[in-house]
């Protein structure tokens, strides 16, 4: 049996579910073998918020107007919860009991997430929250790993999502402690986007710590990224961001 016919057949139990898709690898790869397997008994929320990345929303979207998916955008608020946006270690938690909470209150189906195997031996505040929820999570049940989910995109010829990068969310990028605020994750949003202008093959993150602004790149790149430093300090300048520049 294939990862994706284990998947497939573990979404077959669960009757009419909603898929909370972030637009990244996981959730997407999800959503698509859910609509394949349930039809119209799969129906697809995707949350927008300062902290998600604009390409992940027109990812989600040129999926879902290509394949006919039952698509929601929806605005959670977790950007009116202060415990989120005071930034804890746990700030995740609060991100997905909006999340949760919100899609539990619009509909009656099972919500699954994307989540697989490799997830589970990481610090997840997330899985907490949807604990609360009775979330279910399809690619844990079906024995799924990372590597596995990538390998389900390629058997749907889903090339492009395949291959993508792992992206969290722009708030994960802020240090811990660091208030989260619009300004914040759109310096981040308006930075990455800049590197994969000058690093379009490296895997780069901005990130926002008590010392300025760190940018972080794949080792044998790094001193191609500094060449350019000027440019983004510019960038950063016309943000009105505060520190400095470093590159690790």
């Amino acid at each position: 049996m294939t990862a994706a016919t284990a998947v497939a057949e573990t979404l077959a139990t669960m009757g009419p579910v909603a898929v909370a898709v972030s637009g990244g690898v996981d959730s997407m790869t999800l959503a698509h073998v859910a609509h394949k397997t349930l039809g119209r008994n799969a129906e697809l929320f995707h949350a927008i918020s300062p902290a998600v990345p604009r390409e992940a929303t027109e990812r989600v979207r040129s999926h879902a107007s290509a394949n006919g998916w039952d698509l929601r955008i929806v605005d959670a608020g977790e950007t009116d919860d202060e415990r989120y946006l005071e930034n804890p270690v746990n700030r995740c938690f609060f991100c997905k009991t909006n999340l949760y909470g919100y899609i539990d209150a619009h509909t009656t189906r099972q919500i699954v997430s994307g989540t697989n195997r490799d997830d589970l031996g990481d610090y997840r505040p997330g899985l907490e929250a949807a604990a609360e929820y009775a979330v279910r999570h399809p690619f844990v049940e079906a024995g799924v790993d990372k590597a596995a989910v990538r390998s389900i995109a390629r058997e749907l010829g889903l090339d492009d999502l395949a291959e993508l990068p792992a992206a969290p969310c722009l708030s994960s990028r802020i240090e811990t402690g660091i208030r989260v605020t619009p300004k914040r994750l759109s310096t981040v949003d308006v930075v990455e986007r800049s590197l994969r202008t000058h690093l379009p093959d490296a895997d780069r993150r901005c990130r926002i710590r008590a010392a300025g602004v760190v940018i972080e790149v794949d080792a044998h790149r790094l001193a191609e990224a500094r060449r350019h430093h000027d440019a983004l300090c510019d960038l950063l300048r016309s943000l009105e961001a505060d520190g400095g520049v470093t590159f690790e």
